[in-house]
């Protein structure tokens, strides 16, 4: 089965990171003056996932569902939540529903993250992550998880959290790169870190590229947007070729526009279907951010509507 986390998992990283980058000599500002800042948009998102093109090797007939996305800066951290719902149908089994909901938690300093994940398959629970990572302390730099018991994963002293990551990739796009590799972690799985290569594009006129559905608000899509195509690896592989590649229209303001992933055997591609602005989740008056109470409660936030 495909790790329906990959469809999303740098969708979180670049929103987060731009974020970081232009907010990390500005250590006092609230979650909302942070964004304001930066030039983003905390938004939520809800794309549609197809099933493109499929080889005649691929054990899937079609893939198909919703990935419904939610950004907000808290008062001490950036903060993500997805929700998949997709059905997978098989050449030579029955077809299936699987749900998957992954959440993170990322102070501003980037350097720990807090993570949890839930994998259901036609409504049972047959997959549950929950952890945190750090990369604070030369030498000790690894992932704790809390769920599966006992599960240490050792980070390379080179790995990058998303945001750091992506400070990296948007340095280079300031600069006029085209190239950037690095090792990353984001606590998606229990498979550890993994080898990215991003390639860097011109950029683009996005209504050029994207079709506005009617749920869209518009006014999110009208800042500078770039292509971007990325390549992941797993980090101890022999393999030259990556697990899957994915292209992506990145906008300056934090939004993504339009997905597609490549896998050896198939494509799959992510349509927004609904796009709106979100505020800061740190004005309730209580001095917690309102996303890590979210992440406590296992629940996942205020939606356009959830798969």
């Amino acid at each position: 089965m495909v790790r329906t986390h990959v469809l999303g998992r740098l969708v979180y990283g670049l929103l987060v990171g731009i974020a970081f980058w232009a907010g990390a000599g500005v250590q006092a500002l609230a979650g909302t003056d942070r964004a304001t800042e930066a030039g983003l948009a905390p938004h939520k998102a809800l794309y549609e996932i197809k099933m493109v093109s499929n080889h005649s090797s691929a054990q899937f007939l079609n893939i198909s569902g919703q990935m419904y996305y939610e950004w907000q800066p808290s008062c001490e951290a950036w903060i993500s939540n997805h929700r998949f719902n997709l059905v997978y149908e098989y050449t030579d089994s029955p077809s299936m529903r699987i749900t998957s909901d992954y959440s993170t938690y990322e102070p501003f300093d980037g350097k720990s993250m807090n993570f949890t994940s839930q994998r259901k398959r036609d409504g049972q629970i047959f997959e549950e992550i929950r952890g945190s990572a750090s990369i604070d302390k030369p030498g000790e730099s690894g992932a704790k998880y809390t769920i599966p018991e006992g599960l240490f994963q050792t980070l390379p002293a080179d790995t990058l959290f998303p945001m750091s990551h992506t400070l990296a990739v948007l340095e280079k796009i300031r600069s006029g790169g085209k190239f950037h590799r690095a090792t990353i972690f984001d606590g998606s799985d229990r498979d550890g870190p993994m080898l990215v290569t991003t390639f860097i594009g011109k950029p683009v006129e996005s209504s050029d590229i994207v079709k506005v559905a009617a749920g869209v608000d518009s006014e999110l899509l009208r800042s500078k947007a770039w292509k971007i195509r990325l390549a992941f690896f797993p980090v101890d592989s022999q393999d030259e070729g990556a697990d899957y590649e994915m292209s992506i229209v990145f906008h300056e303001n934090g939004v993504i526009s339009d997905i597609m992933i490549d896998y050896k055997d198939f494509s799959v591609s992510q349509k927004l279907l609904a796009l709106e602005k979100l505020g800061s989740a740190c004005n309730d008056g209580s001095g917690e951010p309102n996303s890590l109470k979210k992440q406590e409660s296992g629940t996942t936030g205020p939606v356009i509507k959830k798969p």
